[in-house]
């Protein structure tokens, strides 16, 4: 090294330097792996060192989490202890209030013996109205049982009643049956005796124009036994009712007496109005013709029981015109063969 420097001094440089730059970066070198060397060094000591701060850490906080458990479970009890004390102050207040009580009651002493006695005095006498009660209460029993008894045959007596009752509803409907089935059959031989009936008076009467059969009923004019505006039955009008009188006194003496029927004369008017003193009114001009005529008839021996009278006056008419012809028509004396 020496001898290269005094080369170096001793004569002009040359271009060899190589060598010297080696030992240069061999020196830096050197100096670099000792100073990684150092500092991994440091590096280990320090994560040694920071690892035992983490585990103190840990142990800490460890520690701190007993301690806060234990401060909580320090308060529980504390609580619990405040509120055992609580009680017990309670406790004696009551205490404290009972011997003052007891006090009380060792003072009125005297006059409870007094007291006890008139209790016993009323619990005997409560003892006796029980016992009353109690008889009472048997009493009521043995008339509930009989009351009970009688309702039972009450009930057996009601039963058998309607049993009955069911029975004549029976006979009842029977009868209604039979009843109906006569009414019907006495209904069958009226329409019959009416049929002869009518036509009897059609043959007696003759064919009129003036004489009509509206279905149950014969009907004529009232021309032919009255005056315009008049109830009294002119000379033509008794023929006529002569014969017809006739031929009921035959139909009656043919119907059996178990059959109900009259003879309805009914009264109509045509529809002109009529006012005067005998007649206010249509009605009373129908009423009077049909009485007029159930008298004649009676006179003429037809019996007054098969007689009825009924005056219309302008109702029912056989038609709604007003025409000469049609009030000719509506003014009319009309014979019905019915059941009473």
């Amino acid at each position: 090294m020496a001898n290269v420097g005094r080369r170096i001094r001793g004569r002009a440089p040359t271009g060899d330097y190589w060598p010297g730059f080696v030992d240069a970066m061999s020196s830096l070198l050197l100096v670099l792996i000792f100073l990684l060397t150092i500092f991994m060094i440091t590096q280990f000591f320090l994560n040694q060192l920071v690892s035992s701060k983490d585990s103190a850490l840990e142990n800490l906080r460890s520690q701190i989490a007993e301690l806060v458990s234990q401060l909580a479970l320090e308060r529980r009890e504390n609580a619990d202890l405040q509120a055992t004390i609580m009680s017990l102050q309670d406790s004696l207040a009551a205490a404290s209030a009972e011997q003052e009580r007891l006090a009380a009651l060792a003072d009125q002493g005297a006059g409870a013996g007094s007291r006890i006695a008139e209790l016993e005095s009323a619990l005997s006498d409560e003892k006796k109205v029980s016992s009353e009660a109690l008889a009472q209460v048997e009493l009521l029993n043995q008339q509930i049982s009989a009351l009970r008894r009688q309702l039972a045959t009450l009930e057996a007596a009601l039963e058998a009643a309607e049993q009955k009752d069911r029975e004549q509803q029976v006979q009842i409907a029977d009868l209604g049956r039979r009843l109906n089935a006569a009414l019907a059959q006495k209904v069958q031989e009226l329409a019959k005796y009416r049929s002869e009936f009518f036509g009897r008076l059609r043959a007696i009467l003759g064919d009129r124009q003036d004489i009509e059969i509206v279905g149950d009923r014969f009907a004529m004019q009232s021309e032919i036994f009255f005056e315009s505006g008049s109830a009294d039955i002119n000379p033509e009008g008794k023929q006529q009712l002569d014969k017809i009188a006739a031929a009921v006194r035959e139909i009656a003496a043919e119907i059996p007496d178990d059959i109900p029927w009259v003879l309805r004369v009914d009264g109509h008017t045509d529809s002109n109005p009529i006012s005067t003193p005998q007649f206010p009114s249509n009605w009373y001009l129908s009423s009077a013709r049909a009485i007029a005529v159930v008298n004649y008839l009676t006179e003429r021996g037809v019996p007054q029981g098969r007689l009825v009278a009924a005056g219309f006056g302008q109702f029912h008419p056989l038609t709604d015109g007003t025409s000469p012809s049609d009030n000719r028509r509506n003014r009319r004396i009309e014979f019905k063969l019915t059941e009473r």
